[in-house]
C-alpha cells in the first residue's frame, strides 16, 4: 500500500486599486475601491476572499454621471472602543516599554490597583480612580502619563545591557529627573486635590450651573469653597478661577477659540475686575500668555475683549498696560493687568470705547457716548472722542485710585506709551503739581 502527497503552490492575491474623484457642484469628492486581478491563495481561504461589494465601476475621465438619489446624511463621530489587554500590549512594545516578562506584570497591578476594569472580551475599562489620576497628571506634568518618558529610561537600561552606557551616571540622571518631576508634582499637588474633591466628595454633586462648557456644550458647575473653581461633570474636567473675588456670567459671550462662555470676575465696583475665558485662565492659547491671565492679558487680534482691542496706556507703576474694562458699564473703569492701579471714568456714560487714533502721549484714544439726558461732557454734547490724559473735557470725568483705597485722586496724564502698537519715546510732559499730587498719594 502507498500514498502520495500532492503539493500545490498558492501564490499571491492580486487587486487593484482604483480612486475616482467626481464633483457635484463646487463640491469635489472621492470613492476607492479594488478590483480583483488574481484570487491566488483565497481561492482556498475563501473567508479572505474580496467581497464583489469592495469592487468600483469603470469610469471615463470627464464622464458626466445621471444623478439618481442624492441624500446628505447628518452622522455623529463615536469615541474609539477601550483597548484590550493584547492591544495594550501591543502598544506597550511599540514604544518600547517593559519587557515580555514585566509587561504581563504591569497589566495586573493597575487591576489590583483599581485603576482599570477587566471586561468581557478582555477590554480594560477605567475606573473613576483611573480616571481622576490621569486627569490629574495631565493637568500638572503632561509626561507622567506619556509613554516617552518611560521609554527612554527602557532605552537607557538597554544601552547598559550592551555596555554602550555607565549604569551610575544613567541612574544619577534618572533619579535627578524624578526628583525634580516630583517636587514640581508636590509644588502643584492642589490641583490633584481639586480634582479628587470633585469626584470623591459631595461637592461633586454640590455647585450651581454657571456657564457652557466649550467641549461638550453642558453647563459646567461653579464650586464656591475655595478654591472656586468651574466642573464639568461630562468632560470631567475642573477649571481653577481667580480668587477671593464675585463670579458671574458675562452677557453670555463666548470665547472665540475655544467656545466656552466669559465669565466676570470683580471685586465690587471700587475694585478690580475684568472678564475670562476659563479654558484660556488654565491653557494659554498664546506663547507669550502665562496661566492665570484673563482677557486683560489676552493678544488676541480682534477679539472684542482681548487687551490688544482694549488696552489704552502703559501703567506708570509697573510694566502693564492699562485696559478698560468692557464689563464694568455703567460705572466704566481701567484697571492695570499685573498691579492693582485702577482708573474710573465716564461713569453712567452708554458706550466707551477705544479707537485707532493715537495721542501725542502715546496712549490710545477712546471715543465716549452718553444719552443725551445724561451727558457730562462739555454743553451736553452726547458724544466726544480724545485722549483720556490730555483731553481738558474728560479731566473732571477720570479719577485714580490703587484697588485697595478708599480715596480716589483726580489726575491729568499719567501715561507713558499705547497698548503695544505705538509707543511714545520718553515721559510726556505732566505739570509738578500733579506729579506731586500722585507721587504723595502712593508713597
Amino acid at each position: 500500500m502507498s500514498a502520495s502527497v500532492t503539493s500545490t503552490k498558492t501564490h499571491d492575491c492580486k487587486y487593484l486599486v482604483t480612486t475616482t474623484k467626481f464633483e457635484v457642484g463646487t463640491e469635489v469628492f472621492s470613492i476607492s475601491g479594488k478590483n480583483l486581478v488574481s484570487a491566488g491563495y483565497t481561492t482556498v481561504m475563501h473567508w479572505q476572499a474580496m467581497h464583489k461589494s469592495d469592487a468600483t465601476p469603470t469610469f471615463q475621465v470627464g464622464e458626466e454621471l445621471p444623478v439618481t438619489d442624492v441624500k446628505m446624511v447628518e452622522c455623529q463621530t463615536s469615541p474609539p472602543d477601550y483597548l484590550t489587554e493584547s492591544e495594550l500590549i501591543t502598544l506597550m512594545e511599540k514604544h518600547g516599554i517593559g519587557t515580555d516578562a514585566s509587561i504581563p506584570v504591569h497589566i495586573n497591578n493597575i487591576c489590583q490597583r483599581n485603576y482599570v476594569q477587566v471586561a468581557a472580551g478582555r477590554k480594560l475599562i477605567p475606573t473613576p480612580l483611573g480616571i481622576v489620576l490621569v486627569h490629574g497628571y495631565q493637568k500638572i506634568d503632561p509626561e507622567l502619563v506619556l509613554p516617552t518618558m518611560r521609554s527612554a529610561v527602557e532605552k537607557q537600561l538597554s544601552l547598559i545591557g550592551q555596555g554602550l552606557a555607565d549604569f551610575q551616571s544613567v541612574l544619577d540622571h534618572t533619579v535627578d529627573i524624578f526628583k525634580l518631576k516630583f517636587l514640581y508634582f508636590v509644588k502643584n499637588i492642589d490641583g490633584m486635590d481639586q480634582l479628587f474633591e470633585v469626584t470623591f466628595s459631595p461637592l461633586a454633586t454640590a455647585g450651581k450651573a454657571q456657564s457652557r462648557c466649550g467641549k461638550c456644550r453642558r453647563y459646567m458647575k461653579y464650586i464656591q469653597a475655595k478654591p472656586s473653581r468651574l466642573h464639568c461633570s461630562h468632560c470631567d474636567e475642573t477649571y481653577s478661577l481667580p480668587q477671593n473675588g464675585n463670579i458671574r456670567i458675562y452677557k453670555e459671550l463666548k470665547c472665540p477659540l475655544d467656545d466656552f462662555e466669559l465669565l466676570s470676575w470683580s471685586t465690587g465696583v471700587r475694585g478690580k475686575s475684568f472678564p475670562l475665558c476659563p479654558y484660556c485662565y488654565n491653557h494659554p492659547p498664546f506663547r507669550d500668555m502665562k496661566k492665570g491671565y484673563a482677557c486683560n492679558s489676552c493678544t488676541h487680534p480682534n477679539c472684542p475683549q482681548s487687551f490688544n482691542t482694549n488696552g489704552i496706556s502703559t501703567c506708570n507703576e509697573c510694566d502693564g498696560v492699562l485696559v478698560l474694562d468692557p464689563a464694568s458699564a455703567p460705572k466704566w473703569k481701567m484697571g492695570c493687568n499685573r498691579c492693582d492701579v485702577i482708573i474710573h471714568l465716564f461713569e453712567d456714560a452708554h458706550k466707551v470705547s477705544v479707537e485707532d487714533n493715537i495721542c501725542e502721549c502715546g496712549a490710545q484714544m477712546v471715543n465716549v457716548e452718553y444719552k443725551s439726558e445724561k451727558s457730562k461732557l462739555p454743553k451736553g454734547v452726547p458724544e466726544m472722542s480724545g485722549c483720556v490724559f490730555c483731553c481738558q473735557e474728560f479731566s473732571s470725568l477720570v479719577e485714580k485710585h490703587r484697588a485697595v483705597a478708599s480715596r480716589p485722586v483726580a489726575i491729568g496724564k499719567p501715561a507713558r506709551g499705547g497698548r503695544g502698537r505705538s509707543r511714545a519715546k520718553g515721559r510726556p510732559r505732566q505739570p509738578k503739581d500733579k506729579m506731586a499730587q500722585l507721587a504723595a498719594y502712593f508713597v
